[in-house]
Formats: structure tokens, sequence, C-alpha cells
């Protein structure tokens, strides 16, 4: 427990968006404020039944928003009544809750809730996960008390805000943590261990380029390979028979729910760069092939890469070139030579931020005590009691 935690007048609401990328750092943050006697709220889409096991004892509430991808003047119009409705349901739930703080986490479910907010008067601050200020955390940081960042620099963020700006690294969560310790495991003559994922549902570029391109590597280092893969369901088939085909062991899931310790375990980690996959990396030290998501608006995930990449962590891949023959090329020249691997693991290490949780829970501390006030803890030994002005019992839709 923080040394300077406070008993809070109210909860601290959380407003996360649906992907893994908003939703581990709000994870890793409640697992945080939890452990120092503070209750959670947490508010969020209509994928709300999905996060109760993220959030276990947390109110959860949910309020609709759009964004604005929609085609012409009516998808505009669509968008405006959706995130106007879930702005007029969040000032009802903060009324209900009485929040002492509300962390936003980006991603556009968040938009409601921070406006609320920000209309409430309510203290405010934004995590941006990302090595780009994303458009949510944009539009409202001029309104908010505090931001919190990954990264010393955020793409987007205007001067003007940078008095608001608080580089605390991006919270992973207890499992992540948990592993931060595992030494990286320099390959020798056994086996193999490669992890490959696309994000939360599996990337189908995965399923499509690295299958062929370990079937390119010669025999003796096919034969050592112990493969670890999340593909799409749809793609399970094809791709246990692509690594079948070329003898290659491997084992392949939609969903594995012990990610952390598969990476702590791995030689090499081919994947996607999201900011929470960039960041887990880092805390537990292991080297990596990034091919960040391409045609994004922000190009976030390739300027997330590029932290890692410029440290000697990580080799990017930008999707237009990762084809089969380049990966293979790479996979070798990484694989026959064991002291670069422990090399890029060093340095991923090196760019790890494992107290980032600790970093920002004082910030959120620190934001409502100076707005709200709040009591000081009684001891910073023991638990605290749940504070007072906990929200009626959990709402979903």
């Amino acid at each position: 427990m923080s040394a300077m935690s406070t008993i809070l007048a109210g909860p601290v609401m959380i407003a996360a968006g649906g992907t893994g990328g908003h939703l581990f750092p709000g994870q890793a943050l409640a697992q945080e404020l939890k452990r120092r006697g503070h209750s959670i709220v947490l508010i969020t889409d209509e994928r709300v039944q999905h996060f109760d096991r993220l959030f276990p004892g947390a109110d959860i509430f949910s309020v609709p928003s759009a964004t604005f991808s929609g085609p012409g003047l009516a998808g505009i119009f669509s968008a405006t009544a959706k995130i106007v409705n879930g702005t007029s349901q969040s000032l009802a739930v903060m009324g209900r809750a009485k929040p002492s703080v509300v962390v936003g986490f980006g991603g556009y479910p968040t938009m409601p809730p921070m406006l609320a907010a920000i209309l409430r008067r309510i203290p405010t601050i934004v995590h941006e996960q990302n090595a780009v200020l994303g458009r949510v955390n944009k539009a409202v940081a001029p309104f908010v008390h505090a931001i919190a960042s990954t990264f010393p620099a955020p793409k987007y963020l205007k001067p003007g805000a940078l008095p608001k700006l608080h580089v605390t690294g991006n919270p992973v969560r207890d499992a992540v943590l948990d592993q931060a310790d595992v030494p990286f495991a320099a390959i020798g003559s056994g086996p193999i261990r490669l992890l490959v994922f696309g994000g939360s549902q599996g990337a189908r570029v995965m399923s499509d380029i690295v299958p062929h391109a370990l079937a390119k590597l010669p025999a003796e280092l096919r034969a050592r390979l112990e493969v670890t893969q999340q593909c799409r369901e749809e793609d399970l088939s094809r791709v246990g028979q692509a690594y079948s085909n070329a003898d290659i062991s491997a084992k392949l899931s939609a969903f594995f729910d012990d990610m952390p310790r598969m990476i702590a375990d791995s030689h090499l980690v081919i994947g996607r760069a999201g900011a929470s996959t960039v960041s887990e990396l880092a805390v537990i030290g292991r080297p990596s092939i990034l091919v960040p998501l391409p045609h994004s608006l922000d190009q976030d995930q390739k300027a997330n890469a590029e932290i890692l990449s410029m440290a000697g962590a990580a080799t990017m891949i930008e999707q237009d070139g990762f084809t089969p023959d380049l990966l293979a090329e790479t996979l070798s020249s990484l694989f026959s030579d064991g002291a670069k691997l422990s090399t890029m693991a060093a340095a991923a290490k090196a760019e790890g931020k494992p107290r980032a949780v600790q970093s920002l829970a004082d910030l959120v501390e620190r934001v409502a005590r100076k707005k709200t006030g709040g009591l000081p803890s009684p001891s910073t030994q023991q638990s605290l009691s749940a504070p007072d002005g906990t929200p009626e019992p959990q709402e979903k839709k």
C-alpha cells in the first residue's frame, strides 16, 4: 500500500473500452487500488458481460457509445445520438455511484463517461497506453485534471497540456508481474519455444504467414521447434495441418488464459504491437518480432513497435513486407545466434516499467485527494475498510 493512501469519499470509477489494450491496464489499476482499500466501479459498453472475471467485486455499468465510422451524415447522426444517450446515462450512474475520481483508458466507449465526469466536475484522469494519443483522450485532454502516459512524449499531445502530463508507464496485470522475475533461458541445443499471437481474437495474417515461414527452416531447426500459437477458430484446422506437414510440434488454441506465463516460457514472441503486448514483453523481458496492425488512422502500433525496435529489443516487420521468405530468413538468423536473443531479452527488460501500476495509483489518489479531500490512512500496513458512498448493486445490460 502506498504511504500516501487515503480513504476516498467515494469509489474510483474506471472507464475502459472493450479491447484488451484498454481493459488490461484498467484491470491492473483496479487490482492495485483494491489492495489499497478503495472500491471500484467499471463503466463500459454493451460487452459488459465479458468483464466480470477481470474486475471481481467491482460494480459494473454499461452505457451506449459509438465511433464516427459509419458512412455519410447518417453515420454521424447515429453515432452522435448514441454518444448523447450514453452521456445522459453516465450522468445518472455517476449521480448514484458518486465517484471520487474517474479514470479513462481510451477507446470510443469511454467518451460518454468522460464527458459526463467533466460535466459533473468530478476529478478526471486519462491514461494513454500508446505512443500516439488516442482520439478520445485527445478530445478530452484539455478538460481533465491529469494525463498519465506510458511514454514521455505521446504524439498529438498539445503543448498546453504538457503541465498535466505524468509519465507513469503502462500498468500490467498481477499475472504479468508474477512472471517479471523469471529469467530468460538462453537457447542451447534443446527445444526452441516460439509463441505466436495476434491480439485477443488472433490475427489471420499470423495463420497465413508463420506456418509457411517455419516450414522453410532447415529440418534440424524444425525438429527443435515447440510452437504455441493463437488462431481464430476457423483457422485452427488448416494451421494445424500445415505444422503437421512440416513435422513441427505445435499447440494451437483460439484463446489462452495464461498468456503471461507463456511469454515468460518463450525464447521468441511473434505478435502485433498493441500497447499491452509491448508493455508485457518489456516487463517480462522477452525478444520479439512485431508486426504492427496496418491501416490504423494514427499508426499507434507502429509507434509502439518502434520503441522496442530502437531499443534493440524487437525486430519490426510491417505487414506489407511480412512474407514467409523474409520471416524464415529473420528466424533462421535469430535462432542460429542465441546470444542475439539473450541481448534482445535484456534490452526488452530494460524498457520495462513494473512499477507503473503503483505510479498510476499514486496519481489517482493525489488527484482525488486534492480535488475532493480524503481521510489519511490509519496505517500503511493494514487494509483499509471500504470507502463510503459505494454505488448500488451491479447493473448490466
